[in-house]
């Protein structure tokens, strides 16, 4: 697994982002698209119908993508069939193992945001009111969602990292690491380049 520090081994082509809801997964994909020339794929807009209904083509669309060349997306909905696409065409995972406490802030900070402004999200969709919001238990209060699976990430790593040795892992433990990670990326010295072939080979 390497640290914001380390050389990618390779010209990441096809990459994931994984970390808990809150993050900022959305915000890295767009900008890791912009630098490296990938094409962002939003899994909330694929996934979420008006009215927050499941689209039916969710796990097609995903597939389809996910056999092209160039991409990064947000590692999410590993329950609904991602976890069966994703990580077997991907060749980088970045890891946001962010301090719980900052993705908490963050997390408050967007959702009380969306709610008051009522930010128009994935076709057309809003959040629920603040006066909702305090009805709402379960998966589809996101506060809580993000409480139960602080973990998730962490617990998953060690089984990802032995069931896709393909994968190059990232892990950015703080926004500054992920910051210079992102210089690194831009200023076009964070790959190693290629071992030189022995002579006698």
């Amino acid at each position: 697994m390497l640290t914001a520090d380390d050389p990618l081994p390779l010209v990441p082509h096809r990459v994931l982002i994984a970390g808990v809801t809150g993050a900022g997964k959305t915000t890295l994909a767009s900008r890791i698209a912009t630098l490296c020339g990938l094409v962002h794929h939003e899994l909330d807009a694929l996934h979420h119908g008006p009215k927050w209904t499941p689209r039916p083509e969710f796990l097609d669309d995903v597939r389809a993508f996910a056999a092209t060349d160039r991409w990064v997306t947000e590692w999410q909905y590993t329950g609904k069939g991602t976890d069966k696409i994703l990580p077997v065409r991907a060749d980088v995972l970045v890891w946001m193992d962010y301090p719980y406490p900052l993705v908490r802030r963050r997390l408050i900070r967007r959702t009380m945001k969306r709610r008051i402004l009522r930010t128009k999200l994935w076709n057309g969709n809003v959040e629920l009111n603040l006066w909702q919001a305090l009805w709402v238990r379960g998966d589809e209060n996101i506060l809580d969602w993000q409480k139960r699976t602080r973990n998730k990430w962490a617990e998953r790593m060690p089984h990802i990292e032995a069931e896709f040795p393909q994968l190059t892992i990232v892990r950015l433990r703080h926004p500054r690491e992920t910051e210079r990670w992102l210089r690194a990326q831009a200023s076009g010295t964070s790959t190693a380049p290629p071992k030189r072939r022995s002579r006698d080979t």
